[in-house]
């Protein structure tokens, strides 16, 4: 068998049923045990074993996708990549007061565009299934001077080289060391002997 090198994260329903299908078809002819079959598809070999016995008790018909039930998903594909649009021309843009979008916003945004209601708890889950990232500005303090940051190596890193180091360096305010024993005491942790 040859092996696989790479494999998507996350496969399609209809992937997953070809999956199923090839394991199927690799268990119909009894060359390969379960163990092989799970390492050629990538799976576990309780997946495999699962499988086969969904095969003895149902046949293929056992391993199809199943229609999915539930809800239907409130925004599609092309409307995530509208919202992917509008969120990267920016918060501003869509009538903000700063640039930083929150959960809050994107709602109040996907609300104000598809008429579509997302609570911002649960809209974390969604974007993050489409692509989108949490992005956290870098946070800099008002004062920051970049001239003054990008000067500082060429004109300091020359002083901090000259200086001496080694024994003959000494400390920054050219005091000595103070330690709690002095000359006529004894080490802490000796006893007076």
């Amino acid at each position: 068998m040859e092996d696989i090198v790479w494999r998507p994260a996350h496969l399609t329903p209809e992937q997953m049923e070809e999956r199923r299908l090839a394991a199927a078809r690799l268990l119909g002819q009894g060359r390969f045990s379960q163990a092989e079959i799970a390492r050629q598809l990538g799976v576990s070999r309780a997946s495999v074993s699962r499988w086969a016995a969904t095969l003895a008790q149902q046949g293929r018909r056992g391993l199809v996708t199943r229609v999915r039930t539930g809800r239907e998903p409130r925004l599609d594909e092309a409307a995530w990549a509208h919202l992917g649009r509008l969120l990267d021309r920016g918060a501003m843009a869509a009538g903000f007061a700063t640039e930083r979008w929150t959960l809050q916003r994107i709602a109040a945004l996907v609300e104000r565009e598809f008429g579509v209601h997302y609570h911002p708890r649960y809209l974390e889950r969604p974007l993050k299934a489409h692509g989108f990232s949490v992005q956290r500005p870098a946070t800099r303090a008002k004062e920051r001077d970049e001239l003054v940051i990008a000067v500082w190596p060429k004109r300091e890193w020359v002083v901090l080289k000259r200086r001496p180091s080694g024994k003959a360096a000494r400390s920054f305010f050219g005091t000595r060391r103070v330690t709690a024993s002095g000359p006529d005491r004894a080490p802490p942790g000796r006893g007076v002997g």
